[in-house]
């Protein structure tokens, strides 16, 4: 009897920080969180580094271009989820090119800018969670576990 290897999930999130307030997106059209606001974000395909991941996804979710070595690391997060256990990744990007606008109208129904400190009631609450930590510079936090 072989028992399968345990896997964990990974996923990259951006961090778009401008004049104290944060780029979230409210999801629509998913099971997921609908309703709730969220950084770009997305799991890694394949063969791409964490940094190539957080590229493609946030050109297809809302249009802005980054470049790797605008990229720092600002946040790990050990995340249980209700079907899996995650290791979720907060990058920042010091500059990027194009205005963010809803790419997947799909999946989404807004894009804007929040003050960092008034996040909205509906703000997912692990996101809420990673958002308060990297606002306190702790570069690691753990969410969901019992």
């Amino acid at each position: 009897m072989s028992k399968e290897k345990f896997r964990i999930r990974c996923a990259v999130y951006l961090v778009l920080i401008k004049n104290s307030k944060v780029l979230l997106m409210r999801r629509q059209g998913t099971t997921f969180y609908k309703d709730f606001y969220m950084m770009p974000a997305g799991h890694i395909e394949g063969r791409e580094t964490l940094t190539q991941a957080l590229i493609r996804e946030t050109k297809e979710e809302i249009g802005i271009d980054l470049e790797e070595k605008s990229l720092k690391m600002v946040h790990l997060m050990h995340r249980d989820s209700a079907d899996s256990e995650y290791i979720d990744i907060y990058f920042s990007a010091s500059k990027w090119k194009g205005t963010p606008k809803i790419m997947e109208p799909h999946k989404c129904d807004d894009v804007d800018w929040f003050d960092i400190e008034n996040l909205p009631k509906n703000t997912v609450p692990y996101i809420h969670d990673a958002l308060n930590s990297i606002k306190n510079k702790s570069v690691y936090s753990e969410s969901g576990w019992k």
